[in-house]
């Protein structure tokens, strides 16, 4: 299992590069809806969805030492180091299988984008930007109620804010790249879900020609 996406990500001389896996990063503020998004992709599109935060998540539930240093650095609100996440993001592409990937909440600064692609050798084929304002994401996680610990109004400014000044620069960086698509997420699920539809259909009608 996960043969294709080992050899596209192992080879890394150029000879077989089309076999590389696609990538689209899918960026968002805390209570974006990415998430919600990212679900219907995988129904409609056969994408595997890789969210960075549920991986970490996992690790740290896994009770291992690298689990436990990645909880005491979410706890006082730093960003976990490239390779840990870059590590859980290869281990979970080569155990799916699949060689369409949605990278969820990742990467989350420049560092990360240039650690991502230096380790992978994967270059994302666009990233999917869910533009909400902060009013509307505080308004959503306030009342999602899923018992995450983080939600609370005072981390939540926190997460605002980290994701300002460390999110949007890999946000520009990509523009000046032109491969941002920008998705209005202030608006309903349906909504914002056919103008998803609309870039994913774009991009399969393009690799068709």
């Amino acid at each position: 299992m996960g043969t294709s996406v080992d050899a596209a990500i192992k080879e890394e001389n150029g000879n077989v590069a089309e076999k590389k896996p696609t990538v689209v990063f899918v960026l968002g503020g805390p209570g974006s809806g990415k998430g919600t998004q990212c679900t219907n992709i995988v129904q409609h599109f056969g994408y595997t969805h890789l969210s960075a935060g549920d991986l970490l998540r996992a690790e740290i539930n896994s009770g291992s030492e690298n689990g436990t240093m990645i909880q005491d650095m979410i706890k006082e609100g730093k960003i976990v180091p490239s390779e840990v996440t870059i590590n859980l993001l290869q281990k979970a592409m080569q155990e799916s299988g699949n060689d369409k990937f949605l990278i969820d909440g990742f990467p989350r600064n420049e560092e990360n984008r240039a650690a991502f692609e230096a380790i992978t050798k994967i270059v994302p084929e666009f990233v999917l930007f869910f533009d909400c304002s902060e009013e509307e994401m505080e308004r959503r996680l306030l009342n999602r109620n899923q018992g995450r610990v983080d939600d609370n109004i005072e981390t939540i400014r926190k997460r605002f804010k980290v994701f300002l000044e460390s999110s949007i620069p890999v946000v520009e960086y990509y523009d000046s790249k032109g491969k941002v698509r920008k998705i209005d997420a202030g608006r309903s699920v349906e909504e914002v879900f056919e103008a998803v539809k609309a870039i994913f259909t774009q991009k399969d009608e393009k690799a068709a020609v």
